[in-house]
This record gives structure tokens, C-alpha cells and sequence, in this order.
């Protein structure tokens, strides 16, 4: 796991592709973060980004040839020594010629001496994205070890839309460190599973302007469809309310509001699915009446709010399973934000909330003081039907996501 502030070596090739531009903020985050920025362009990069940008951003001089600054021998050393490598746009004649070996270029040079994690970006028309030489070199690439991206969906060059759309800098930026917090996070080893998660905060209506909602920012969820989206699944989130600005590359997002609406959802797809992931926060309460008309403040102070029980959409989802509404082998895995009280700690909770609902797997989170909901980073504890409990050391969202993924994935037929 990457230390806290310590400075990493990151090489950044950049692919002759229209996206190069979005790629100058994935330079900035790590910059930005500390991190020790080569920028590797090809000759056509350049056509879309001048070096001047790249040179500014990253500090250091930038080249597309093996025979500049010979003396340094950059074409080995700086492959060497990265920590990683991430090429965005990855064109698909840029990951061609990674397949076959060329190194007629700074970049593929670089990349044949990388022993480090590699994170291909692909950025391209939907055509081209599909072509079968085109998935038989990210075939390939997955299977020698690299991280191939899942593109986005959306607009393209001109008037077209479809599959092959950059995911946005943030996303590229986010891969990446995981993957320098931990090397195998993203093995391709979910393709053809179809995984449904449920994100962020329900709101219970109480008159057309106010609701009940939570502090769930739907982070950790988001986290989770990132993760099993690059290792291969077919992904669903159903999700709440939350505070995520984009959706995630290659997933599908279904917006729902209410406890009810999510019951409804999870449940349908779950007929579907090979793995539910409830990472949802799910209000326990509703009101019994919703006003249709704004509720007025008067000198006799607020009037009482009836509330009614939400339905347990974990525990009903295990029941669907028992009786065979949805799949008898279909993994579920629920959630639990705790606070210690009299009755225990945070973890004597959770081990309580396993045992009632009969999940397969439940993450447990001490919230409050500025935990869980709506950070960057988490903790907290794995605990399985079989017994065992797992700790989930202090990192960022998507390094814990990767790790409840590998126990998802062990649960899974092969």
C-alpha cells in the first residue's frame, strides 16, 4: 500500500488521440499529490497537445524518440524505474504495437522495460473499439499482466456516440492509485458475472420540498461498481442520492429515490445477478402520510410526524433467495455504518446484524466524527457466514472495494 505522502514515479504515454487534452488533469493529480511525473507522448500526441503543456505540467522535459538525451538512456531507465505506468489515450494502434513488441518509439520502448503495474486507457470510435483485432490485443494485454480500462460510453468525435469515450480524469486518476496501493487490484477475473449495487442515501418524501435522507454520500457504492467494472462484470448500480459528479466507465446507473423504489429494484435485478452488493443506506423510518403541499411553520411549533418501518431490503433479498424468487446461489453481501453503545462496540453489532439477516458477507464501518460517509478513505471489518473476520485496513474506497471484491469473487463458480 502506498505510504502516505511518499513520492511514487509515474510514467504517463499519451496515445494520438483527440482525448489527449483530458489526460493533462490526470498529470495534474499526480503532481499535485506529490508523485514524480514522466510524460511519454507519441509523435501524433503531439498534433493534439503541444510538449510545451506536457513539460509544464510535469516539470521535466518531454520526448517521443530513443535517440534524444542518449547519455541518460531514457529508453530503458525510465521504464525501469516507474512504479507505474498509465498510457491514456491508449489508441487502438498504440495498443497494437504494444502487443507485437515495437519499440520504434520513446514510448513502446518504455514500455517493453516496465516491470511495474501498466493501465491502458483505450479512447477510440465504437468501431474500432469492437474490431475483433482490436479486442484480441486487449485480450492479449489483460493476459500478459496489464490492466486494460473498460471505455466509457457517450459522445465522441463529431456527431457520434457510443462505447469508447475516455473515462473522465478523475476516474483514470483514481485507478491508478489504487493500483499503486496495491499491484493485482484489478485482475480480469469477473468477466461474464453480473453484479448489482445499490448506492448512496434514500430520501423518504415528507411534503414536496423536505425529505428524510442520511450522510451517505454513495462513495463507497460508486467504489464497488469501479472496481467490478475493470475486473470484467457486467454492473448495475441502483442508486439513491449521493455525491458522485460522474458515473463510473462501463456501468449502468439506475436513479431511484425511495426505500420502497429500492426494494422494488434490487429485487427485480437480483433475479438476474450472480452477486448483490447492499451498500446502500437505507432510511429505517418513513413518514406514514406525505403532504401534498408544503408544511407550513406556525407559532404552535412543528406538528408531529407520524413514521412508519422501511422494509429490510437485505434481509428480504436473503428470504427471495430461500424461496427461490431469485437464484439459490446468488452472493449476497450487505453493509452496516455502527456506533458503539452500551449494549457493545461497533463490531458486536455487526457480528449481531450478520447473524439476523443470513447474508453471505457483511462490511462492517464505525461511523461518526467524520467517518465513512462522504470521506475519501475507510475501514473497518469483513465478517462471512462461514465464520471468519477479516480487517479492512484504513485506505481509500476503491483499495477496500478491491478487497471486498476478492472475497465476492471467491464466492463466485469459477
Amino acid at each position: 500500500m502506498t505510504t502516505p505522502g511518499a513520492s511514487r514515479r509515474i510514467l504517463v504515454g499519451v496515445g494520438g488521440g483527440i482525448a489527449a487534452y483530458k489526460v493533462c488533469s490526470v498529470i495534474r493529480h499526480f503532481t499535485e499529490a506529490g508523485h514524480e511525473v514522466r510524460v511519454i507522448p507519441t509523435r501524433a500526441a503531439l498534433e493534439f497537445v503541444g510538449a510545451a503543456t506536457f513539460e509544464a505540467l510535469s516539470g521535466h522535459p518531454v520526448s517521443t524518440e530513443v535517440f534524444e538525451h542518449v547519455d541518460e538512456v531514457p529508453h530503458v531507465r525510465l521504464g525501469q524505474g516507474a512504479d507505474l505506468v498509465i498510457v491514456a489515450p491508449a489508441t487502438a494502434d498504440l495498443m497494437a504495437r504494444a502487443v507485437t513488441g515495437r519499440a520504434d518509439d520513446l514510448l513502446t520502448a518504455s514500455l517493453l522495460t516496465a516491470t511495474c503495474p501498466v493501465m491502458f486507457v483505450p479512447a477510440m470510435h465504437t468501431e474500432m473499439w469492437e474490431h475483433a483485432a482490436t479486442q484480441a490485443n486487449v485480450a492479449t494485454l489483460r493476459e500478459r499482466g496489464a490492466t486494460v480500462v473498460t471505455p466509457a460510453s457517450g459522445r465522441l468525435t463529431g456527431r457520434d456516440t457510443g462505447a469508447g469515450r475516455l473515462p473522465e480524469p478523475q476516474e483514470i486518476a483514481l485507478l491508478g492509485e489504487l493500483l499503486l496501493d496495491r499491484a493485482d487490484a484489478l485482475p480480469y477475473d469477473l468477466a461474464g458475472m453480473r453484479i448489482v449495487i445499490s448506492a448512496g442515501g434514500t430520501r423518504e418524501p415528507l411534503d414536496p420540498v423536505r425529505y428524510l435522507g442520511n450522510r451517505s454520500s454513495g462513495k463507497q457504492g460508486f467504489a464497488l461498481a469501479r472496481a467490478a467494472a475493470q475486473r470484467g462484470a457486467h454492473v448495475t448500480v441502483v442508486a439513491g442520492s449521493t455525491n458522485e459528479a460522474g458515473e463510473p466507465a462501463g456501468v449502468e446507473v439506475v436513479h431511484i429515490e425511495d426505500a420502497r423504489e429500492l426494494a422494488d429494484e434490487m429485487t427485480t435485478r437480483a433475479a438476474g445477478a450472480d452477486a448483490v452488493i447492499m451498500a446502500a443506506a437505507v432510511a429505517d423510518f418513513r413518514p406514514i402520510s406525505v403532504n401534498d403541499t408544503k408544511i407550513k411553520k406556525n407559532d404552535d411549533g412543528p406538528a408531529p410526524i407520524a413514521l412508519t418501518t422501511n422494509p429490510d431490503i437485505l434481509r428480504g433479498l436473503v428470504e427471495s433467495r430461500e424461496s427461490g424468487t431469485i437464484p439459490s446461489d446468488v452472493v449476497i453481501v450487505g453493509f452496516a455504518a455502527e456506533t458503539g453503545d452500551e449494549q457493545g462496540g461497533v463490531l458486536d453489532h455487526g457480528r449481531a446484524k450478520l447473524r439476523r439477516k443470513g447474508c453471505d458477507l457483511l462490511v462492517v464501518n464505525a461511523v461518526g466524527d467524520g467517518k465513512a460517509f462522504g470521506t475519501e478513505d475507510n475501514t473497518g471489518w469483513l465478517l462471512s457466514a462461514n465464520g471468519s473476520e477479516t480487517s479492512l485496513p484504513f485506505g481509500s474506497k476503491t483499495l477496500m472495494a478491491s478487497r471486498i471484491l476478492d472475497e465476492v469473487r471467491a464466492l463466485l463458480p469459477d
